[in-house]
């Protein structure tokens, strides 16, 4: 298992050496003078152009930028903006509000789309089936704006004032916990479409092998069959989603971040792309990538957990 673990973590160097690469070149190949961008419609110093370029190294080939970059992360700097703010300093908060917003939104998202998967796949045929494929064509249709202010009409408007009932607060932070209730349900929208119809189709397809027919054969309690054999079978293709959408959650909180006021990584990421603030875009994304390195490593080791035939050698 160690020799597993640390095998794949080189495996993850070339992946992170990769990708930060292609989004530097990306966003610093963008049209355009930052400095200038820096200073709206102000012209800027010639003097003081240069000696933020020699800084910054923006006179040097891409390559060569890169290669200040990387050296830097490895000893844990992300860099400074044009402003002389260090980039850690600038999302440390920001990133803790989104991780939450995800992490709810991935609770939420498990609960209820293995939930609906496991009943749609029992009563497969049935009008139960046939409600849940509906509502999870309904939640892949709606966009996440819509969604977003529907939600936020209804749980913070009219039911607080229907009944005085404040449990779900709709805008901010300052109420803890459920303060990402609303949030991560708009957010987890359409994963849980997709989740609930691959539960539906994991299980059905285990449900029909050879060992689950010959454990009700044989006298075995059928709950005993779906929770010990069937079901967690089927959690394997079920954790693998899910591994990978933490990532997507996270890289893809923008909107729901505006709409319900969330000081998170999301809107960071926006106000930074807007203002041209490079060593921010790319600082973000080089997290956002260590998690999703991070997400697939703990779901791999899972698998041994859910399945003992699996074995790392």
């Amino acid at each position: 298992m160690g020799r597993y673990v640390v095998r794949r973590l080189l495996q993850a160097i070339p992946v992170l050496l990769g990708t930060t690469f292609l989004i530097f070149a990306i966003v610093y190949a963008l049209p355009g003078d930052p400095l200038q961008a820096l200073a709206g419609d102000r012209r800027v110093d010639p003097v003081f152009a240069q000696t933020m370029r020699e800084l910054f190294h923006l006179n040097d080939p891409l390559i060569v930028r890169y290669g200040y970059y990387i050296r830097d992360i490895f000893t844990g700097d992300f860099g400074t903006t044009f402003r002389g703010l260090p980039v850690s300093t600038i999302f440390e908060g920001k990133f803790q509000v989104t991780l939450n917003l995800a992490l709810m939104a991935l609770f939420i998202e498990a609960v209820v789309g293995i939930g609906l998967g496991l009943i749609a796949a029992l009563r497969r045929g049935r009008w139960s089936d046939t409600g849940i494929l509906a509502v999870t064509l309904m939640l892949v249709s709606i966009p996440t704006l819509v969604s977003g202010f529907l939600l936020q009409l209804l749980l913070g408007v009219q039911l607080k004032l229907s009944t005085g009932i404040d449990f779900f607060p709709v805008t901010g932070i300052a109420d803890g916990w459920r303060s990402y209730l609303v949030p991560g349900a708009v957010l987890a929208g359409t994963s849980i479409a997709y989740l609930t119809r691959l539960t539906r189709t994991s299980l059905m397809e285990t449900l029909r092998s050879d060992y689950v027919r010959t454990a009700i054969a044989k006298g075995m309690p059928r709950r005993r069959v779906l929770g010990r054999h069937a079901l967690r079978n089927s959690l394997i293709p079920l954790v693998t989603y899910l591994g990978a959408d933490l990532g997507t959650l996270m890289g893809g909180a923008v909107i729901t971040e505006t709409i319900f006021n969330l000081p998170g990584i999301g809107q960071q990421l926006f106000t930074s792309v807007y203002l041209r603030e490079n060593s921010v875009v790319v600082g973000i994304v080089t997290v956002l990538v260590l998690i999703y390195i991070l997400a697939n490593l703990i779901v791999d080791l899972l698998y041994a957990v859910l399945d003992p035939r699996i074995r790392y050698e």
